[in-house]
């Protein structure tokens, strides 16, 4: 069992950054991939940033490549979202998510353990 806890979201004008980051619960940390999703009102879900269990693969949206890095240290159980140039339409609430395994999955469906989500505003 993962129990996950996001916290940085927040209120940044366009061009600025913003660091969320998720805590999980549990020893097993290292051995689940993480993925942020996000979601805007009206939209879907949708995967922002994958990382691997051991942190060595990253996968990002084409939307957030080059402003977004994902990374983990799993001494800290913590998974870290660092964005840059944010634009009015990264606006949306941001999810971390586990699951055990390790290929690469951008469904949430593949996710067993979510958070409750961080609010990301970004004002134009």
């Amino acid at each position: 069992q993962v129990q996950l806890v996001e916290s940085g979201g927040g209120l940044v004008q366009a061009g600025g950054s913003l660091r969320p980051s998720c805590l999980a619960s549990g020893r097993t940390f290292s051995s689940y991939r993480m993925v942020w999703f996000r979601q805007a009102p009206g939209k879907e879900r949708e995967v922002v940033a994958f990382v691997s269990a051991t942190g060595g693969r990253t996968y990002y949206a084409d939307s957030v490549k080059g402003r977004f890095t994902i990374s983990r240290d799993n001494a800290k159980n913590t998974v870290y979202l660092q964005m840059n140039s944010l634009k009015p339409e990264d606006t949306a609430v941001y999810y971390c998510a586990a699951a055990p395994g390790a290929a690469y999955s951008d469904s949430f469906r593949t996710y067993d353990y979510w958070g409750q989500g961080t609010q990301v505003t970004v004002s134009s």
